[in-house]
């Protein structure tokens, strides 16, 4: 990784000399510009175009959501958003995601210069994985290949098999494309998104609320059940537990693993040990090699295993890492990943 050119856009003058100073101190990165709003951006990248965009979504002028979407249809190009830590904030970056942006940092309202200072780390890495990103796949997806179980197969087996899902960068569109083509009649399941505090829950109500299955962020002590999914809280660890024929999961304040919380690692390693070989676990796009090891003690104690493939993903890392390993026992893009869930529930094992 190397000359990567990045602009910065925010109309909060502290935000842009602290993001800018931040960049500008890693030797692989060069910032162009940071400017107030998309007005001024779009002046200045007449004459340079960046490599990847920080952008705020808040701003007079002109909001980032309108600039996002005139820079995807015009010369699509990997952005980062910078946005706060409040419920408005949250649900507008659902929208930005959806737009085609590729991750996102959280800022708080107040404190903003040490927060940045201390996840300097998340900021660099964010514009990393974003210069990296294949663009293409964050647009439009093609309909989902579902293949649906053999008449007359009977649910109560579906009802002890737990799908355990791992994603990051590129992994809330990626989300969408197959919880979206779930029927209500699918495995229950149990999602890490690498993901701030408070965004989790406006992407599990952005779900919920164009899936047939039901979608909510996970509270502790709450049932894995046939056509629900569970996202995993920003800022919590969750891991699956079972009493009985019951799968449940727990949430709890714990360190980050691998620099996360919510770790994919925590989970799946989790659901090898109380699911075994009633699981399947898929690791979707992302940067970095979380959950790669958690997929390969879910091989090794039995469970099903599923990496997507390079060609559909944004980026491809957490995939790679696991393969890589041998975690993988099949590598499937990202349009037969529903289909592979539906299929699944639907056989004994």
């Amino acid at each position: 990784m190397s000359g990567i050119k990045v602009m910065v856009v925010d109309d909060s003058a502290v935000v842009r000399q602290v993001i800018a100073q931040t960049l500008a101190r890693e030797r692989s990165i060069e910032v162009l510009a940071a400017v107030a709003d998309p007005l001024f951006a779009m002046q200045r990248m007449r004459t340079a175009w960046p490599d990847v965009i920080v952008l705020d979504v808040e701003m007079p002028r002109m909001d980032g959501i309108t600039f996002l979407r005139k820079i995807m249809a015009e010369r699509p190009t990997p952005v980062v958003i910078c946005s706060s830590l409040t419920v408005a904030g949250a649900e507008t970056t659902m929208q930005a995601l959806a737009a085609g942006a590729v991750t996102i940092v959280a800022k708080p309202k107040a404190g903003v210069r040490n927060f940045l200072l201390d996840a300097s780390a998340d900021l660099v890495d964010a514009v990393k994985a974003a210069a990296s990103a294949n663009v293409r796949n964050l647009g439009p997806r093609p309909a989902a290949e579902v293949r649906m179980p053999a008449p007359g197969a009977a649910l109560s087996e579906t009802t002890e098999r737990v799908v355990a899902l791992g994603t990051s960068t590129g992994g809330t569109q990626a989300l969408e494309s197959v919880l979206s083509a779930l029927p209500r009649s699918c495995p229950g399941i149990v999602v890490v998104q690498h993901m701030p505090e408070k965004f989790t829950a406006a992407f599990s109500q952005r779900l919920d609320d164009v899936c047939d299955i039901e979608v909510k962020e996970a509270q502790d002590n709450d049932r894995v059940l046939p056509g629900r999914a569970l996202i995993a809280p920003g800022g919590r660890q969750m891991t699956l537990k079972r009493s009985g024929a019951l799968y449940y999961v727990e949430v709890r304040s714990a360190p980050p693993i691998n620099r996360h919380c919510p770790s994919v690692d925590v989970l799946f390693r989790s659901v090898a040990r109380s699911a075994g070989r009633n699981a399947m676990g898929i690791i979707m796009t992302g940067m970095g090699h979380d959950g790669a090891r958690g997929l390969l003690e879910m091989r090794e104690a039995g469970a099903r295993t599923v990496a997507q493939d390079e060609t559909s993903c944004v980026v491809f890392g957490m995939p790679k890492e696991a393969i890589k390993l041998g975690a993988a026992e099949r590598v499937l893009p990202l349009h037969a990943m529903s289909g592979e869930i539906s299929l699944y529930g639907s056989q004994s094992r």
